[in-house]
């Protein structure tokens, strides 16, 4: 069994009187790719924050064997995190970065990131101040890739990026750094984006964890029935998690309905449509919605 990385066991996190995560037990296995999905307010950052030290908790939460908290500094010699308002010194050269963290951090490789800068477009001379914003992301993701670490931690690494931009940032993150052994836990809107690069999924919800899975568990427990129109009323009476206007990209028939289980439904539920594969978009909305949302969908 692979050694987990980050264990959770009822953490809390408040702020005053209100609880940003409530109660959540998770594990992170090492060689994963695990995807950290929620509304805005959900928590997300609030945990990731957590977990290199910069909030305090309620319960137990290791990450890498360590109490972020009370060995942070340990901590980050095996951790690297990039938040979501990451910002490099615009004054700054690359190539100053580069022979600043090799000064700063004891695992930092300044031939791996000049290797890593040599799959984009930015330049060693290039100035932090005239980089686009996509330039600027690939560059602080190669400087955190060449840190010889075994946790990575992405707060919404590629928001504000045009998809070309987000893809190249995902290429390099699985090209150059996730080995088998690595782990790396995504936080990001573009669900569709990353689906096929996760291993696993925590999906919060209001500070409760509706969702800690893998994908090919996911695969075996969700079902989704794409069914016609007359199936409506007895699809709807077997009391799905969600049902939606189906897909055709997705194998359900055109003008068709999609209704997703939490499990197999019973046999006679079964023959009324089609089964077809729930999508994580799908799923968070299924785990995530509103219930005075309920009544919209039909």
């Amino acid at each position: 069994m692979s050694q987990a990385l980050v264990e959770a066991q009822s953490v809390s996190i408040a702020y005053g009187a209100k609880r940003a995560v409530d109660d959540i037990s998770f594990s992170i296995p090492q060689g994963r790719v695990v995807g950290l999905l929620g509304h805005n307010g959900a928590g997300k950052t609030t945990l990731m924050k957590a977990m290199v030290g910069l909030a305090p908790v309620q319960g137990s939460l290791k990450v890498l064997g360590l109490d972020p908290r009370q060995d942070r500094v340990a901590l980050l010699q095996g951790a690297c995190y990039i938040p979501d308002v990451a910002i490099l010194p615009r004054w700054a050269k690359v190539g100053d970065l580069i022979r600043l963290m090799a000064g700063l951090h004891p695992g930092f490789s300044a031939e791996r990131a000049r290797a890593l800068l040599r799959r984009t477009s930015v330049g060693l001379n290039d100035k932090v101040k005239a980089l686009s914003k996509g330039m600027m992301v690939q560059a602080h993701l190669a400087l955190i890739a060449a840190i010889d670490a075994r946790l990575m931690i992405l707060d919404e690494p590629t928001l504000g990026l045009d998809v070309i931009s987000r893809k190249a940032f995902y290429e390099m993150l699985v090209d150059e750094w996730c080995d088998g052994e690595r782990s790396v836990l995504i936080s990001t809107h573009q669900v569709e984006e990353i689906e096929s690069l996760l291993s696993d999924v925590l999906m919060l919800n209001e500070g409760k964890l509706v969702l800690s899975i893998s994908l090919e568990d996911m695969d075996r427990r969700f079902v989704a029935l794409s069914h016609d129109p007359e199936a409506a009323d007895r699809m709807a009476a077997a009391h799905p998690l969600l049902r939606y206007r189906s897909n055709p990209a997705s194998g359900g028939a055109r003008g068709a309905t999609t209704a997703v289980f939490d499990g197999a439904p019973p046999e006679d539920v079964l023959a009324l449509g089609q089964r077809v594969r729930p999508s994580l978009v799908d799923l968070f909305v299924a785990l995530t919605r509103k219930p005075e949302l309920d009544r919209q969908h039909f």
